[in-house]
């Protein structure tokens, strides 16, 4: 029975959408926010995030140090110790794909996470953060220069539309025009 149990607790959460699970795990996160993860770790409710987050896929939140398992072997007065630390994500944030955010973690307002990343500590806000560990890349503002070539007006576009554009730009591109 109890394997039952699991297996359907397993599915339903596979069916609900990341935010729901957010929601029903005890997350706490604001307007218009994109999870796209259930990665939330086994304490859930030491997370908090403000408005317009938005994450890629296999992004981790991690609240918890289970490395205390080797003190609690080693020291008799650690014996029943656990680690943990709160996350805490400002508004307008974006935190790419498979960034790994660990305990006492503080991400300001305005900040871009490069994919892959492991992230702990302070980020400052109108920030890009990339690496192992994460590093302070560039102001926002210096990543609009250095990027701006690159954006491409497709929001509100169908996706026949946004092919097209897409495709049209590239082949001018590979033309040289």
């Amino acid at each position: 029975m109890n394997r039952l149990v699991g297996w359907l607790k397993a599915l339903y959460f596979t069916l609900l959408s990341a935010n729901k699970v957010a929601k029903i795990r005890g997350v706490t996160y604001g307007k218009r926010c994109q999870l796209r993860t259930k990665k939330f770790g086994s304490e859930p409710y030491l997370i908090s995030i403000g408005d317009d987050f938005k994450t890629a896929g296999e992004v981790q939140f991690v609240t918890h140090d289970g490395a205390v398992h080797v003190l609690r072997n080693l020291y008799p007065e650690y014996h029943n110790i656990d680690s943990f630390g709160k996350i805490t994500i400002g508004d307008n944030v974006f935190v790419g794909y498979g960034a790994i955010i660990m305990p006492n973690t503080m991400i300001g307002d305005n900040v871009i996470v490069g994919a892959g990343s492991i992230v702990k500590g302070t980020l400052e806000s109108n920030s890009v953060y990339a690496g192992v560990p994460v590093r302070r890349i560039c102001s926002l503002d210096a990543y609009v220069k250095r990027h701006k070539d690159n954006f491409v007006p497709t929001k509100g576009l169908n996706i026949q539309e946004k092919r097209t554009h897409l495709e049209e730009k590239f082949t001018r591109i590979e033309k040289g025009l």
